[in-house]
C-alpha cells in the first residue's frame, strides 16, 4: 500500500503537477495522472483548493480549463447524488437495455477476459486499489455492454476495491457506459483498446468493426457469472471519554480533512458505521488507507459504531458535520461541502449544461 501524503506533500505534489501535459494525454494509460483523486474522495481535500493551488503556481484559468472539466465531472456527480439521493443506485434515465442477469462474469473477477489490458488492469484493481479512469471505462463496457451484467453489482465490485471510491462518481460513471445514465452505450473495440494502452493484441473477439460489435453475441470468455458478498471488517474500538462541554467534530469516510476547524478546541471523532460499510463495503486496503489519512487529524478519536448509539452514548454533545448523502441520519449542525462552485440556480441532469455554468462562474472568477 503507498505511504499516504500529508496535506503539505499534497499541496506540493499539485504544484509540481503539469495540467497542460495531462490534459494533452490523459485517455493514454501510461500518460501522467494527477494522483489526487483518492485525497478529494476522502475529503482531504476539496477540487476548488486544486484549482487555486495552480492558479497561485501561475497558470491561466484557460491553461487550466481541460483539467477543471475533469474536476467538474466529480463535481457533477456529487451534485446529482445530492439531488437524487439513493435513486442513483437504480436507472436513472432509462432502463439498461440487453440485461442478462444482475452477477458479474467470473472472467472479470478472475482477470481472465483474454483482453490484455483490461486483465492487468483488473490485477492492478485488486492488488493495489487503483486503475486509469479510461480502463474503468473498458471494464465496464465488457461487463455490461458484451457480457450483459446490469451495472450494480459490478459497480460495487469495483468500489470494494478503489482506494478513491466515490460512490456517486463510480455508479454513475457504470450507469452512463451501460446506458442507463446516457442516450447510448460506450462501446470500444481492440483498435480502440490498443490505441489508448500501448498494447498490440489482435485476433480477439473485440477485434472487429463497432457496427459488428454492436451486435456480437456474448463471447464464451465471458459466459460463466458469479455472485458477489463483500464485507468489510472494521476495527473494534470502546467508546472514549469526550469532553461534553465542547462540540463533537464527525469524520467519517467521505470526510477526513485535516484542516477542518484546525487548532479549535473540540473533540474529534472518526465515526466507522457497520450499517454504511454494510451497504458499500470495501476491502481492507481501502479501509487501510482511510485510517492512514486519519491518523494525520491530531487528537481524533475513532468510534465503530452507528450514529444513534453515539447518540446515546453522549445525549448532551452537539454534533458537527459536513453535509453528505450518505450521512443524512446525522442529527446536528450540517456545514456545507466545498465545490468548484457552490451556488447552482437549478438540478441538472446531464454533464455539459452543468459544466457550462461553472465554466462561466470560474472564468468571471478567474479571468
Amino acid at each position: 500500500m503507498h505511504n499516504m501524503l500529508n496535506y503539505q506533500q499534497l499541496i506540493q505534489k499539485i504544484q509540481a503537477f503539469d495540467p497542460i501535459a495531462y490534459a494533452q494525454n490523459r485517455n493514454y494509460t501510461q500518460a501522467q495522472v494527477s494522483e489526487l483523486s483518492v485525497y478529494i474522495s476522502r475529503g482531504v481535500i476539496d477540487t476548488l483548493t486544486v484549482l487555486q493551488v495552480l492558479l497561485q503556481k501561475g497558470y491561466s484559468y484557460s491553461d487550466l480549463r481541460p483539467f477543471v472539466q475533469q474536476l467538474a465531472w466529480r463535481d457533477f456527480f456529487q451534485h446529482v447524488w445530492m439531488h437524487k439521493g439513493s435513486t442513483i443506485n437504480t436507472d436513472l434515465k432509462q432502463a439498461q437495455q440487453g440485461v442478462l442477469h444482475h452477477q458479474i462474469p467470473t472472467a472479470v473477477l478472475e482477470a481472465n477476459t483474454s483482453i490484455t489490458a483490461i486483465d492487468k488492469a483488473i490485477e492492478q484493481l485488486q492488488n493495489q486499489g487503483h486503475v486509469h479512469n479510461h480502463l474503468r471505462m473498458y471494464i465496464a463496457f465488457l461487463t455490461c455492454n458484451l457480457a450483459g451484467s446490469h451495472w450494480l453489482q459490478p459497480a460495487q465490485w469495483m468500489y470494494y476495491h478503489l482506494n478513491d471510491g466515490d460512490w456517486a462518481s463510480n455508479a454513475l460513471s457504470w450507469q452512463w457506459v451501460a446506458g442507463a445514465f446516457a442516450s447510448k452505450k460506450y462501446i470500444a473495440n481492440q483498435e480502440n483498446i490498443n490505441r489508448f494502452t500501448n498494447t498490440n493484441q489482435l485476433g480477439t473477439y473485440l477485434d472487429c468493426s463497432y457496427e459488428s460489435l454492436a451486435n456480437l453475441p456474448v463471447p464464451d470468455q465471458l459466459q460463466s457469472v458469479s455472485d458477489l458478498q463483500y464485507n468489510t471488517k472494521l476495527p473494534e474500538t470502546i467508546f472514549p471519554e469526550l469532553n461534553t462541554a465542547l462540540p463533537v467534530l464527525l469524520y467519517n469516510y467521505y470526510n477526513l480533512s485535516p484542516l477542518w476547524h484546525a487548532n479549535e478546541e473540540v473533540n474529534r471523532v472518526l465515526l466507522l458505521e457497520p450499517n454504511h460499510f454494510n451497504q458499500y463495503p470495501i476491502s481492507n486496503k481501502c479501509l487501510q488507507t482511510a485510517l492512514q489519512l486519519a491518523a494525520q487529524i491530531p487528537n481524533l478519536k475513532i468510534i465503530t459504531a452507528n450514529f444513534s448509539i453515539l447518540q446515546e452514548k453522549y445525549p448532551s454533545v452537539k454534533f458537527v458535520f459536513k453535509e453528505h448523502p450518505l450521512n443524512k441520519h446525522y442529527q446536528g449542525k450540517t456545514e456545507p461541502r466545498q465545490f468548484l462552485v457552490n451556488e447552482l440556480p437549478k438540478p441538472f441532469h446531464s454533464f455539459f449544461p452543468f459544466w457550462k455554468h461553472c465554466d462561466q462562474q470560474l472564468s468571471k472568477q478567474f479571468h
